[in-house]
């Protein structure tokens, strides 16, 4: 049985999943990334082996995230795509007629527009993380809330307290201020709920026309709290699917599945021993001074990317 497989490397998450050849979804994995995306991808890989341990034949890999093509050169990655690509092919899959995309992270937010199945039109947050999961999992540790009892304390507020949610230092300060004066916890989570879904739609989804089925997905979506919040904003339903937390990972996995490569570049399982490290230098060779990113494993360079003119890139022994 041939297998594909999907990574999705961002700055709060690692995400793995693995299909085959019917779209199947047979591993699916959400670890955090802890800053070091390189043994979040060495764990993630550990443990789908640790699944699998009479082997598998991977005839595919893609990677997407912000830490992409760092992941795809330590894995030999077949496909490298953003995010937008694998989060649209993936929206679509679970919902064929969904002409928008809500996805929300850690370290950034997007909208997608789709027109029969394909992103038309998109938009991220550059500014701020004030509509991120980072806004949330700031606000948890002063409330002492897990994140994952969030949502539901969401939902039982009767009357959701107003904070700015313009920004993280601005709402932190705003929701001190409601505790001390007596507002109820539920209240205050509610609030920043629909604060950061107002900073969302006033931001990020500016100027965009949301038009129904309404796809979430992302870390965030987890949250009912947040659901619900962009429900009542938006006055439609909000659909949440399945493997709602990986749609990245499945997205890139989907993408090597319809485009499989004749042979596969995956290193293998076997590369997860090996000393894998990511170091940069700055090129001096012109005005542009880029700034040059190398991978080496067990310190033969393997890859280097990063310069313009292709100086560094294009000569690897």
């Amino acid at each position: 049985m041939k297998t594909f497989l999907g990574i999705d490397v961002g700055s709060i998450s690692t995400n793995v999943v693995l299909i085959d050849q019917e779209k199947k979804v047979l591993f699916s994995l959400y670890i955090r990334t802890e800053g070091d995306p390189i043994k979040a991808v060495k764990n993630g890989l550990k443990l789908l082996e640790d699944k699998f341990p009479q082997g598998i034949e991977i005839a595919g890999v893609g990677t997407t995230g912000s830490a992409r093509y760092l992941t795809g050169v330590i894995t030999g990655a077949d496909l490298i795509k953003n995010e937008i690509t694998t989060h649209a092919k993936a929206a679509s899959f679970f919902v064929p007629e969904a002409k928008t995309v809500i996805e929300i992270g850690g370290q950034d937010s997007k909208i997608i527009i789709l027109k029969n199945g394909v992103a038309v039109d998109f938009a991220m947050n550059v500014l701020c993380a004030a509509g991120t999961g980072s806004f949330l999992d700031a606000q948890t540790v002063r409330l002492k809330i897990p994140i994952e009892e969030f949502g539901k304390l969401a939902l039982k507020s009767e009357k959701p307290t107003n904070i700015g949610s313009r920004c993280t230092v601005f709402a932190e300060s705003d929701m001190i201020h409601k505790q001390q004066i007596g507002h109820k916890t539920e209240d205050i989570v509610a609030g920043l709920c629909q604060g950061l879904v107002r900073n969302f739609l006033s931001g990020v989804a500016r100027g965009k026309n949301i038009k129904p089925p309404i796809v979430f997905q992302g870390g965030v979506s987890e949250n009912l709290g947040i659901k619900k919040s962009f429900e009542d904003a938006l006055g439609q339903e909000v659909i949440i699917p399945k493997y709602n937390k990986v749609m990245g990972a499945f997205g890139a996995a989907l993408l090597v599945c319809e485009n499989p490569p004749q042979k596969t570049k995956f290193f293998g399982f076997e590369e997860l021993d090996k000393d894998i490290k990511c170091t940069s230098f700055q090129c001096t060779g012109c005005p542009n001074r880029c700034e040059v990113i190398e991978a080496r494993i067990n310190n033969e360079v393997i890859a280097r990317w990063g310069d313009r003119c292709g100086k560094w890139s294009g000569n690897i022994a």
